[in-house]
């Protein structure tokens, strides 16, 4: 059977590029030819640069090896800086902005030897305005946001891996709509230097991809750690079902996709257990939406004063939120924030991971918006690994997982044994 180039997955072409028995052009202009054919119906683009981006390609297949991203084409959420396109962060206001240097993820990932294939497109500021994205499933429905044209041109096949951000859950949520595999790694781990802040205690930048491993070998380096491209698990993995305070809101396919979990995961070796709600969490959800309410008006304070009429009234309606939040209830927001992570801290003596909704249940029709923040809000005011995990399908036919839960710090162990429950609930 023939390969099709543009579905390699991240690793399987790394490797043939490597080898040299794939060149960085044969790639990227099988990428472009699936976005050629699929951006008009799925809109994952806010820019892109085919003859700059060839000419880049053909110019790494003449030289030695960049490193370990060498000749892969990817996406860049339009929310960070690149010096060769322009970076909009997905607002009017910024229509012609053509930023001077690089991100920091971007700059790296280039070093590495990845090729910018263009500009994803994001949300306005990374917040919740539809986006023209279209789930590549069924363009009937969102992607999610704000990291949209991310999971959905990784999703479609346009490229092996893309970059996003997530501030609520802007990357589990658009990767489990689009059923791709999304890294949210341990807060600052990752720079953020060149990306648009929404929110500076709780920005995080992670990515995309259709493997674990392929996680893996793109965040060993964006977080400059090569051990992260092995990601071998031999144990039995102890782990902690979290219904989450929220279940309520659980539709019918994700709690399908728990029990099934759970189940598989039991009769392969893991050591799978419930894990106590504590009833205070609950206050967690609108503790992260006042932290991030108030970050964003002081982030945005400059284009809310200049360009109050080309923001949505639901960015406005976010920004007038935060403003009315004094800076002592924000300092206490924090510490409380903090204690109650220092007692979530305690589960992962007993559990090596938590396994959680990412979402409530299948992509809603776009129409609707991007969808409910609502189960990754805890996580990313924690500020701990989180990987979304693809593995079943709801009533519409969209995709369907889980999240895996971390410890902070714990980013290595997160992907590996989220590489071990995928292959086991993908077979």
């Amino acid at each position: 059977m023939a390969i099709v180039l543009n579905q390699l997955s991240a690793l399987e072409a790394a490797r043939l590029l490597q080898r040299r028995e794939l060149t960085a052009a044969q790639l990227l202009r099988a990428c472009f030819a699936r976005i050629e054919q699929r951006e008009d119906t799925v809109h994952a683009w806010a820019a892109l640069d085919k003859d700059a981006a060839l000419a880049q390609a053909e110019a790494l297949d003449k030289g030695a090896i960049r490193g370990p991203l060498h000749g892969l084409p990817f996406g860049v959420k339009d929310l960070m800086d690149t010096s060769d396109l322009p970076t909009t962060y997905g607002s009017s206001i910024y229509k012609d902005h053509q930023p001077e240097a690089d991100a920091a993820v971007v700059a790296l990932c280039r070093e590495a030897g990845a090729l910018v294939a263009g500009k994803t497109v994001t949300t306005e500021f990374a917040t919740y305005k539809t986006p023209v994205t279209r789930n590549p499933i069924d363009p009937a429905y969102t992607p999610g946001g704000s990291s949209s044209g991310s999971a959905a041109a990784v999703a479609d096949f346009m490229v092996p891996f893309a970059l996003g951000t997530q501030t609520a859950a802007s990357i589990v949520r658009p990767a489990s709509y689009c059923g791709v595999v999304g890294f949210k790694p341990t807060f600052g781990v990752i720079p953020r230097d060149g990306i648009k802040p929404v929110a500076t205690s709780l920005d995080t930048v992670g990515c995309f991809a259709r493997t674990v491993p392929d996680i893996g070998l793109v965040a060993s380096v964006l977080m400059r750690n090569p051990e992260l491209q092995k990601l071998d698990y031999s144990g039995k993995p102890r782990i902690g079902m979290y219904r989450t305070l929220q279940w309520r809101h659980v539709m019918p396919e994700t709690k399908e996709a728990y029990a099934q979990a759970a189940d598989v995961l039991a009769r392969a070796g893991a050591i799978v257990r419930d894990v106590e709600l504590p009833s205070d969490y609950c206050s967690l959800v609108q503790l992260q939406s006042d932290v991030m309410a108030y970050e964003a008006c002081h982030a945005l304070a400059r284009e809310r004063k200049e360009y109050e009429g080309q923001m949505s009234p639901r960015l406005l309606d976010l920004l007038d939120a935060g403003a009315g939040i004094s800076d002592e209830d924000y300092r206490s927001k924090l510490t409380l924030a903090g204690e109650r992570y220092e007692r979530a801290d305690g589960w992962f003596e007993e559990f090596d991971v938590l396994l959680t909704p990412s979402v409530a249940g299948e992509a809603p029709l776009a129409d609707l918006g991007t969808g409910d923040p609502l189960f990754g809000r805890v996580w990313t005011l924690f500020g701990v690994p989180c990987v979304h995990l693809p593995f079943a399908q709801g009533p519409h036919g969209l995709p369907v997982g889980l999240q895996a839960i971390g410890r902070r710090g714990d980013d290595h162990k997160t992907l590996s044994i989220g590489a071990w429950i995928h292959e086991r609930l993908t077979r």
